[in-house]
């Protein structure tokens, strides 16, 4: 996009939003969304994690970097930041 936004391609519908708060508006993704993608094209959960993980999550490509969560419950996030 003009703006910079950058999108994961082939990742469309795991798109939950976008974040404005920044310079550059970034597009957000559902992480469990983008692997039920791969599992759909034949990857086992495990290969689809290590391939976003080491592709895709943890590339920074510009201000305009997409955003990649992982949906928790107020419970959850708790329990994460315990450890």
């Amino acid at each position: 996009m003009e703006d910079g936004t950058l999108f994961a391609d082939g990742f469309d519908n795991a798109i939950i939003g976008i974040c404005t708060e920044s310079e550059v508006p970034r597009v957000v993704y559902d992480k469990d969304l983008m692997i039920d993608e791969l599992m759909n094209d034949g990857l086992a959960w495990d290969e689809a994690y290590e391939y976003l993980e080491f592709n895709t999550w943890n590339a920074y490509v510009g201000k305009g970097t997409p955003i990649y969560i992982q949906r928790m419950t107020k419970s959850d996030i708790y329990d994460s930041l315990q450890e």
